[in-house]
Formats: structure tokens, C-alpha cells, sequence
């Protein structure tokens, strides 16, 4: 009998647990997600609301714009022109032999009766090979015979037709088939036939591809070509990369909020994370938990964020639509931004995380399961001049941005200077945010004891604090930027910017003035329109219950400043008794010798201002005799005697109206008398003041008037006054940086925690702890409105200082309400929550509780 030996072969062991262990490892760090997700609720919420908000925000921004398919359809080249029938058909025969198949699309306008409103009679084939996306059927079946016809849904409201119903057009009777539209062009109007029933159309579309030919190349002095190249987008700064920009600013917040979240996670779970390296995981496998609940965060909430997202869209998409005029598709998302902003929202919490988990697994396993964090380190000395050097580098980029901005040439308008300079400036911030907070311990050593506990803990866990401070000043950051930006644009009294009217005004236009976009041709009014005018503007007044009717009377005269910089804008009328007396100015009030009576602020003292008039002057709008405000022309200085008066006398009155297209500055009947300009005045408009805002109905009821006497109106637009801009940008500031506060206090406070029960040992009451948090979000809030605000304004003087534009001058405009509101009132709003939110007593005097 024989043995034989059988030998086992060794397991192989992977070093360090191989992927068993990291599997082990990320197992549990979602685990722990789950179990600590309250704690983790406002990173999760920022993640959530700024990775929806992108999805909607880049949703609206990139299909607002008309796309190219508006034009071209699925061609790559489209050619216009009109003429007979027989030079259209040949020029049509013409690109099919050289270029092979087109798609013919005929026009033929036609008017609705009893209103200066046109719709198209339109013939096209709903097959064709390249107009598919000009054309969509809504309801019925599109038109296959002569007989047969299909119109929009205004076209059916203005003839009352509807499925089924005959209609003569052109004398053709034909029946309606379907409700058609076309989805690229929501407001164009048409009645579809099939091609060949247009017989005299008045302009003719043919869409063909002609590749790597350009439109000077394709076009003739008969043929109009657009090619895809001429109507896309060639603007780098287009709405996905400005989506692209505010996703990464908003993960970048995000970081620095989490940060400190992920710090105090990892130290809540220290005893748990001793236990693992007591059992042989290594640092790798200590920092892998903290990344993956990090990354884990992140990916929960970028999904929870796209989903949030897309239903908002699909609730706000009818309205989009109606705002931009076309049809937007249920999927015609971004999707590539929407991507980046998801990866972005996973990137920013894993890096978030690294920092505690690096800190972490540094801890000794003995400490860290007697639950003893490790010490606060110092911050590092290189930290301060490397901010200062971001610091000047941001100024100096921004500087560069202006200069380009202000030359107004080329492509090169100094976006990536702009963009690489805010980068820099944040860059400097984060690096000088933790040193700023030894200055605030050193402002608070001869406070009361909570305060000063309060700021030394700021100092000492700079590593939560830091981060914090960082995220505050850069929320009022740019809410500052946006103050001082737009107070010092909207200070300019040459080109004057903000609503052109206020709600309850109203402009009706002369026939043949094209500021009201009338009906009648410029300088094509019959005598008979002209001397309706008058009538027509009392009865739009008495629709809208109101006698109000002041008449705008203009003369040969402008306002040219003689200097680099920014041209007048804006009409200049008379100072008719009538118009001075509408808006309470007594003649007691005005200079004899002021020739132009105005409420832009500043106008009055600036200097090298030159009164042109005369035939200097002329060219405006009116349809009278005075012609209009003339060009901007001359500004040599001084200016030659007898068509110019350097220096005019100008007094600000601010009684006149504020808006842009409004009677803000005229000219005054000594100046018409002392000028000779009595033949130049002429009639303008006619100002209507109703005693509220006006409404839709009013306003369309009033172009309807106005349109049938081939006159236009003006109302008010959607452009923000200075006042609706800084107070929105000041609320979010605000709001932005109290839900920062409302995080990172917590994190600065639990860190501290030992030390809170010591005070609570020997006798503190509550209204010590609420001091301290009291003082932690003050300080916290006070820091970062003071870094923020002079991050702004450093900014701001950096770029304007080589503006030829808007100079350094354009910053004496100081918002200084919203600023102290930023400077005051934040910190007072997060000194008093930080009071009646905190004070509960701590869970544990003896020991620190087993978590």
C-alpha cells in the first residue's frame, strides 16, 4: 500500500483586499449614505436645484434663439427672388440641372379684410425634400388637390373657418382640409395649397444643398442665396457656454459648501472608521469611503437634479414657446450641457470629499477609536502671496477685457479675457478666505468671552470656516458685480438705458414714422393720413378712458458729446407749455437761459457737450416738417459758429419722464426762438397717460385703431429698470449666502462641540450658546459681504479703467442702498437667525456621544 502526498496550492492573496476589499469598502459608504442622508440634506439640495436649474436654464436659453431650420429647413442653401413667372421658373429650372433636387416654396401675399394685416398664400409641398421642418400638420390632413386647402389658426380666426368650411381666396373657392402651422415661425401666417396654385406669387423660395459653395459665390443680381453658414451662430459666446459657465461657478460653491459637510460626516463616523482600520484597511481604503459617499452624493443628486429639471421643463414649455415664437420638441434639450453639469455635480463632490478624506485617514487608529479628531492645521504661508499674485493677475485679465470690450472691432470682445480674469478672482478668494479669519480672532480679542470663543473656533477650524467664508464672498461676489455693472451703465446720461415708457403710457406714431412701426411707408403719408392723425390719437385716448393727449413736437436740433466714449441716444422734443404743464413744471422753474431742460442725471455738468441744429440736425423720424433729431455727426471741438453752440446751458429738471423713447430731455422755446428753428418743428407723436397700468386688451385694441390709419404705438418693453435688477441681484445674493451660513455654521459648531460641553459643565446657560452661534454666522456673513464687496469693485475698476466706453467716471454711481443692505443687513439676518435657532443643549456633558 502506497501514499501519496497531495499538496494544497496557496491562495493568492491581493494586496491590500484587491477589488473584494474596495468593493467592501463602497458598499459600505453608500450604507452610510443612507443612514446619514439628513446630514447630508442641503448638499444633496444644492446639487439638486443647481443641476435642475441648468436643465431648465440651458433648456430655454438654446432654443429661444430662432434655429437655422427656420430658415433652411433640412437644405443647406436657400435662394430668394421674385420677378415674372417665366425668369422664376427658369432660375428654378437653373439650380435643379446644377445642383439636382430643390424645393420650391411660393409666396403670395393677401390681405385680411378690414385691417392692414397680410397672411400668405402659400404653395408647397408638405413631402418636399427639404421644407418638412418649415411645415406641420395640427389638425386634418394637409391639401391634395386644386380644390383643397389648409390655413393657421389665426387665419381660421380672422375668416371664422374651421374643417370643412368653403373659402374664396383669389377668387378660388376652395375647402379647408386642416389646421397647419409652421413649427420654426409660430407667427407666420399662411393658407397651404399645393405647388402650382400660386399663379403670381411675389417672392419664391427655393431650398437646394450646393456643398462647399458660399453665398457671395451662389448669389446673383436676380438671386438672393443664405447658406447654413451665414445664419448659424458664429458667436463663441453662445447659450451653451454661457450655461457651461454657470454650472461650473454653481459646482464650485457647491465644493466649498461640501467641504466642510464631508468633514464633520467622517468625524461623526471616526469610531466606526478606527473599527475598519482595526481590522486591516488601509488609508487607501479609509480615503476610498469618504470619496465614494462623495461621489455617491453627487450621483444621487445630479439625477434627482435632471429629473427635477426635465418636469420643470415640460410645466414651462408652452410658455417658452409663446415666447419665442416656434415650437420647441419635448427631448430638444442640451444634452450636452445637461451632461457636463451631471459630471460636473459628481466631480465637485468626490473633490469635495478628498480633503477630510485625506485629513481622516491620517488619523492613528487608537485615536480615532477614543473619537479624537485630529488637530486643526495651520494655514500654509505660501497660501497668502499666491492669492495676492491671482489677485493682481485678475485685475490685470479684467483690465485686458476691457480695453478689447471698449475698442468695438472683430470677433475678439474680450470674453475669454473676462472669463479667465473672474476665474483668477475666484482662484484668490478661495486661497485668502481661511487668513482673513485670523483677522477676525485677532478683531475679537477683547470681546466678551462667548464672542471671543466664537471667533478664535473660526480661526482654529479654518478648515470648515475657510471654505465657508469662500462660498459667501463669491454668492455676493456676484451680486456686487451686478450692482455696480449695472448702476454704472444705467448712469450714463449720453446713452441713456432702461424702460423706454412706464406702464401707463402710451406713444402713438405719425403715419410714416418707423418708430412705431407704422403701416405706411416712411415718407410716404398722404396728406389725408397726416391730417387724420390728430383725431385718431384723442380716440385712442377716449378707448382707454383718458384726455390725457400730449403732443411730441421735435425740431432740426441733437446732442453730440465731443469726446471718446458713448454717443447721444435718444429723441429730443420741444418744451411745449402743454408738455411742461403734463408733468407739473411751472415756467418759474426754468432757467431763462436754458436751452435744454432735461432729468438725466449728470447731463447738466458735463463738459464738451455741443447743441447741433439746423442742417446739422435734421434727419429724425417725425412726419412733419421738423424732420426729427438728427445724427450724432459732428464732435470736433469746438464746433463751428452757426450750426452749433459748444457748452449749451442745460438744466435738469427731474419732473420730466425717465423712460428712453419718453419726453426725458427737450429742448426749450428759447432756444427754438433764439435758433430760428420755428420752420423746423414738427409733430412727432402723441404721449397717452392712462391713470393705471395699461392692459393687453387696451393695447391691442389700440393698434388695431392706430394700424387702420396707418399709424403705429409704442408701450412699455420687457427691459428692467436699474432698480428691479440690483434688488434681484442683492436678494439672491442674500439668500445664496444665508444657505450657505445655514450649513456651514452647523459644521464649524459641531466641530467645536467638545468645547460647548465644557462650557455647559461649568455653568453656561443657553443664552451663551446662542451667543456664540450668534456671532459665528455674523462674523461669517459680515467677512464675506466685506470680501465680496471689495472683490466687486476691485473687478469693476479693473475693468473699466481701460474702457473707452464707460471710463472710471461711470463707477461714481455707487448703489449705495443695496450695498448696505449686503454690507448691514445680511449680517444682522444671519446674526439673529444664528440666535433663535441655536441654544439647545448639548447631548452629552460627560462624553462625547457614540455615534
Amino acid at each position: 500500500m502506497s501514499a501519496t502526498a497531495v499538496t494544497e496550492r496557496p491562495a493568492h492573496r491581493m494586496p491590500n483586499g484587491g477589488v473584494p476589499a474596495r468593493r467592501a469598502v463602497v458598499r459600505w459608504a453608500i450604507r452610510l449614505l443612507r443612514s446619514e442622508w439628513r446630514q447630508q440634506l442641503l448638499i444633496l439640495a444644492l446639487i439638486t436645484v443647481a443641476v435642475g436649474a441648468t436643465v431648465v436654464a440651458s433648456t430655454v436659453a438654446t432654443n429661444t434663439p430662432a434655429p437655422v431650420a427656420g430658415v433652411l429647413g433640412t437644405a443647406q442653401d436657400a435662394a430668394s427672388f421674385s420677378g415674372s413667372p417665366a425668369s422664376v421658373n427658369a432660375q428654378i429650372k437653373n439650380l435643379e440641372n446644377r445642383w439636382g433636387r430643390v424645393d420650391v416654396i411660393e409666396n403670395q401675399s393677401a390681405q385680411i379684410p378690414g385691417t392692414l394685416n397680410t397672411f400668405e398664400l402659400r404653395a408647397q409641398d408638405p413631402h418636399g425634400p427639404y421644407g418638412g421642418p418649415l411645415l406641420s400638420l395640427v389638425s386634418g390632413a394637409y391639401p391634395v388637390t386644386a380644390s383643397q386647402i389648409a390655413v393657421t389658426s389665426g387665419v381660421a380666426s380672422s375668416f371664422n373657418l374651421r374643417i370643412g368650411s368653403s373659402w374664396t381666396v383669389n377668387g378660388v373657392t376652395r375647402k379647408v382640409t386642416g389646421i397647419v402651422q409652421n413649427p420654426e415661425s409660430l407667427l407666420d401666417e399662411f393658407a397651404l395649397v399645393i405647388p402650382g396654385q400660386v399663379t403670381n406669387p411675389d417672392n419664391v423660395t427655393v431650398l437646394f444643398d450646393a456643398p462647399g459653395m458660399s453665398a457671395t459665390s451662389l448669389s446673383t443680381g436676380t438671386m438672393n442665396v443664405t447658406t447654413a453658414q451665414t445664419v448659424a451662430n458664429t458667436n463663441e459666446v453662445n447659450p451653451e457656454t454661457i450655461s457651461i459657465a454657470a454650472a461650473v461657478l454653481g459646482m464650485l460653491l457647491i465644493a466649498l459648501v461640501g467641504v466642510g459637510g464631508f468633514t464633520v460626516l467622517a468625524q461623526r463616523r471616526l469610531r466606526a472608521i478606527g473599527m475598519l482600520a482595526a481590522q486591516g484597511a488601509t488609508q487607501r481604503h479609509i480615503r476610498l469611503v469618504v470619496r465614494a459617499n462623495g461621489a455617491a452624493t453627487g450621483i444621487v443628486g445630479a439625477i434627482a437634479g435632471a429629473v427635477l429639471g426635465f418636469l420643470a421643463w415640460l410645466a414651462y414649455r408652452p410658455q417658452a414657446e409663446n415666447s419665442a415664437h416656434h415650437v420647441m420638441g419635448v427631448f430638444q434639450l442640451p444634452w450636452t450641457v445637461i451632461g457636463i453639469s451631471m459630471a460636473l455635480a459628481i466631480i465637485a463632490t468626490y473633490f469635495a470629499a478628498s480633503r477630510p478624506a485625506k485629513t481622516i485617514a491620517k488619523v492613528p487608529v487608537v485615536a480615532a477609536l477614543a473619537g479624537r479628531p485630529p488637530a486643526p492645521k495651520k494655514t500654509r504661508h505660501l497660501a497668502i502671496p499666491i492669492g495676492i499674485c491671482f489677485l493682481v493677475g485678475a485685475f490685470l485679465l479684467l483690465g485686458a477685457a476691457g480695453a478689447t470690450a471698449g475698442s468695438g472691432g472683430g470677433q475678439n470682445n474680450g470674453t475669454l479675457e473676462l472669463a479667465l480674469g473672474f476665474i483668477t478672482l475666484t482662484v484668490a478668494i478661495v486661497l485668502l478666505a481661511p487668513a482673513l479669519l485670523s483677522v477676525v480672532a485677532a478683531a475679537g480679542r477683547r470681546s466678551p468671552v462667548a464672542i471671543r470663543l466664537a471667533l478664535r473656533d473660526l480661526a482654529r477650524y479654518r478648515a470648515r470656516s475657510g471654505p465657508a467664508l469662500a462660498a459667501i464672498s463669491l454668492s455676493t461676489l456676484i451680486a456686487v458685480i451686478i450692482c455696480v455693472a449695472s448702476a454704472a451703465r444705467f448712469a450714463n446720461a449720453l446713452d441713456y438705458a432702461g424702460p423706454n415708457l412706464s406702464s401707463n403710457q402710451l406713444i402713438v406714431y405719425g403715419p410714416g414714422n418707423t418708430n412705431g412701426r407704422s403701416s405706411v411707408p416712411e415718407n410716404n403719408p398722404t396728406n389725408a393720413q397726416l391730417a387724420a392723425a390728430p383725431k385718431v390719437a384723442k380716440d385712442i385716448a377716449a378707448e382707454l378712458g383718458t384726455t390725457s393727449v400730449i403732443a411730441l413736437e421735435n425740431t432740426s436740433v441733437n446732442l453730440v458729446h465731443a469726446a471718446n466714449g458713448r454717443s447721444w441716444s435718444g429723441p429730443i422734443y420741444v418744451a411745449t407749455p402743454q408738455l411742461l404743464s403734463a408733468f407739473g413744471i411751472k415756467q418759474s422753474q426754468i432757467n431763462p437761459d436754458a436751452d435744454i431742460l432735461t432729468m438725466r442725471p449728470g447731463l447738466s455738468t458735463m463738459s464738451l457737450m455741443q447743441l447741433i441744429y439746423g442742417n446739422q440736425g435734421t434727419g429724425g423720424q417725425g412726419f412733419g416738417p421738423g424732420g426729427g433729431n438728427g445724427p450724432n455727426g459732428q464732435n470736433s471741438w469746438p464746433c463751428p459758429a452757426g450750426s452749433c453752440i459748444a457748452n449749451p446751458p442745460i438744466q435738469e429738471i427731474s419732473q420730466l419722464p425717465s423712460g428712453t423713447s419718453a419726453p426725458n430731455t427737450v429742448v426749450t422755446e428759447h432756444a427754438i426762438t433764439t435758433l430760428h428753428l420755428q420752420k423746423s418743428v414738427g409733430i412727432e407723436g402723441w404721449l397717452i397717460q392712462v391713470p393705471n397700468g395699461l392692459t393687453a386688451t387696451q393695447v391691442t385694441n389700440a393698434q388695431r385703431t392706430a394700424a387702420a390709419a396707418g399709424m403705429g404705438i409704442e408701450t412699455r418693453n420687457s427691459i428692467p429698470s436699474l432698480a428691479q435688477i440690483i434688488d434681484a441681484a442683492t436678494l439672491f445674493g442674500i439668500v445664496l449666502a444665508i444657505g450657505i451660513l445655514g450649513l456651514s455654521v452647523g459644521l464649524v459648531r459641531s466641530e467645536a462641540a467638545r468645547d460647548l460641553r465644557t462650557l455647559s459643565a461649568t455653568g453656561a446657560g443657553g443664552s451663551t450658546r446662542r451667543a456664540i452661534t450668534a456671532t459665528t454666522a455674523g462674523a461669517l456673513a459680515f467677512t464675506g459681504a466685506v470680501v465680496g464687496i471689495v472683490g466687486g469693485y476691485l473687478a469693476a475698476i479693473g475693468f473699466f479703467r481701460s474702457n473707452s466706453l464707460d471710463g472710471l467716471s461711470s463707477l461714481t454711481s455707487i448703489p449705495v442702498t443695496n450695498l448696505l443692505v449686503i454690507l448691514v443687513g445680511m449680517p444682522l439676518a444671519a446674526t439673529v437667525l444664528g440666535w433663535l435657532l441655536a441654544g439647545r443643549d448639548p447631548g452629552g456633558i460627560a462624553r462625547q456621544p457614540l455615534e
